[in-house]
């Protein structure tokens, strides 16, 4: 990396103690609870309105967590990209596969959910409680994150 120039900003220090590994290790260890919290509530869900919610609900949960994926790969190409802009003569990789893969997942996610909904005759509830199984996974792992004092 060249050296700053007086005056100049390092933008690549500002993100008050967030690290690429802090984001990446959070997304990870997200989705990792969300597999643990669909473990759980999908057995909840097939004891209490039968295996087609279950399903549901794992459909949702199973599109939160490529979601949370997804979000990863995009967020390490554009870091990439914006780290290789700041050392001189670095090129960086082309973005033009993941973004194609990021829209094509979700043109995906939306064929399952009409799927899922018009030829599964559970509670649309479950599905709704896949999805928000993933932003619940998400919000306690940056809970974590904070706590451990690293924002």
């Amino acid at each position: 990396m060249k050296p700053l120039e007086p005056g100049e900003i390092d933008y690549s220090q500002t993100s008050v103690g967030i690290t690429d590994l802090d984001v990446r290790h959070t997304l990870r260890a997200s989705m990792r609870l969300l597999a643990i919290f669909c473990a759980i509530a999908g057995a909840l869900f097939w004891w209490g309105s039968g295996w087609q919610s279950a399903l549901l609900l794992v459909l949702g949960a199973l599109i939160s967590a490529t979601s949370l994926r997804e979000w990863l790969r995009l967020m390490t190409a554009i870091n990439q990209r914006m780290d290789a802009g700041l050392r001189a003569g670095e090129k960086a990789s082309p973005m033009g596969l993941i973004l194609f893969g990021f829209f094509t997942r979700l043109g995906l996610t939306l064929v399952v959910l009409y799927v899922s909904v018009k030829y599964l005759h559970g509670t649309v509830f479950a599905l709704a409680a896949g999805l928000g199984l993933g932003l619940l996974s998400l919000a306690i792992e940056a809970l974590r994150l904070m706590k451990r004092g690293t924002v």
